[in-house]
């Protein structure tokens, strides 16, 4: 069965396998944006959401070349519920695994990864540093420009649209609102 870690403990548990400030920002941030999205599609789970967000590459830094594979391994010897592990390797499908993102969240998890970085790489860029005069414009003319955030998979984040069922402009918007949600705390 397993159980889910409160937000405490699966910050504890990401900074045992990461170190750089870099990453755990990452996953606060995108533990944020699932959380942003669960009020929408999944309010009754919304802790769920978040930690799956939080712990998402908690693997990476560490592993790289076995991200989301080592990821499982880590957690199923935490004792760690299934269905956060399977949700949390789920986001490198067509990657890493062949997992692939059935459930809203997964499919949400999948699609904010990937475009979190752009938006925050896009951020960086402006004027104010900052995503809360950011507009969905400036994003789609980065996304366009393939060398701008390479490391950002546009393949990754379109696929992730349409396993939502969302125009890419769209998927950015909302994205980006969530971003501004929680954008004064993590200074972006």
């Amino acid at each position: 069965m397993g159980y889910i870690p409160t937000y405490e403990k699966a910050e504890e548990i990401l900074k045992t396998y990461n170190k750089d400030e870099f990453h755990i920002k990452h996953g606060k941030i995108v533990a944020e944006i699932m959380r942003y999205f669960s009020r929408e599609f999944d309010p009754e789970r919304e802790e769920f959401w978040t930690i799956a967000g939080l712990l998402h590459d908690l693997d990476f830094e560490l592993y790289p070349e076995e991200h989301c594979i080592k990821v499982q391994e880590i957690l199923n010897k935490l004792d760690v519920d299934k269905d956060l592990i399977r949700a949390i390797a789920s986001h490198g499908y067509g990657i890493a695994v062949d997992i692939e993102p059935v459930h809203k969240m997964e499919k949400v998890l999948f699609a904010v990864d990937e475009l979190s970085g752009l938006i925050g790489a896009v951020a960086i860029m402006r004027p104010s540093k900052s995503v809360m005069d950011l507009e969905v414009k400036s994003v789609k003319k980065k996304f366009k420009t393939l060398n701008f955030a390479k490391g950002c998979s546009r393949d990754v984040i379109e696929q992730g649209a349409q396993m939502l069922g969302m125009e890419l402009d769209e998927l950015m918007d909302v994205t980006i609102q969530a971003m501004k949600s929680f954008a004064i705390e993590f200074e972006i």
